[in-house]
């Protein structure tokens, strides 16, 4: 099945950030090149590595917006994956340069939502598609209100 457009460009400077033409959405974006044991016995990435990248993507936006994961977990919060989803278009290989492109998505009182997007940083073909979908837990694992900080970013993320 053919993947609905996504094209980002640069919005310049050092910000990390693009912006996707086709839906004008702006996403964070951060580099990862495939490692040997990113990939499987066929010499492509295993399937679950896509769920490593997607991480990566989330602690560089959440860091690169001054919000840390170490910093939200000192303040007392979690965010445990209560749902993930994930559609692929193409391979990807050993040694072949990606970009992660993450962004907030969905924002509820007690859960939040990141969505993904991977491409080959040569070709800039669409690799993949996701989603990642989290409860906010206190550190003795009751649901809370998602932290204050956390609703920042998601309400002044660019649109």
């Amino acid at each position: 099945m053919k993947p609905k457009p996504f094209n980002p460009r640069h919005l310049g400077g050092d910000a990390p950030f693009v912006r996707d033409e086709s839906t004008g959405l702006v996403w964070h974006r951060c580099w990862h090149r495939v490692l040997y044991a990113d990939t499987d016995r066929s010499e492509v990435v295993y399937h679950a590595n896509y769920l490593r990248y997607f991480e990566q993507g989330r602690a560089s936006l959440m860091r690169d917006v001054a919000h840390p994961y170490r910093e939200i977990e000192a303040s007392g919060y979690v965010y445990p994956i209560i749902n993930m989803g994930l559609e692929f278009f193409r391979s990807l290989y050993y040694d072949d340069p990606l970009y992660i492109h993450t962004r907030p998505a969905e924002l509820e009182r007690v859960k939040l939502q990141f969505d993904y997007a991977i491409t080959h940083a040569e070709s800039g073909e669409l690799v993949c598609r996701g989603f990642t979908r989290h409860c906010a837990l206190n550190l003795s694992g009751r649901p809370v209100a998602v932290d204050a900080k956390t609703v920042q970013v998601w309400k002044e993320f660019p649109k």
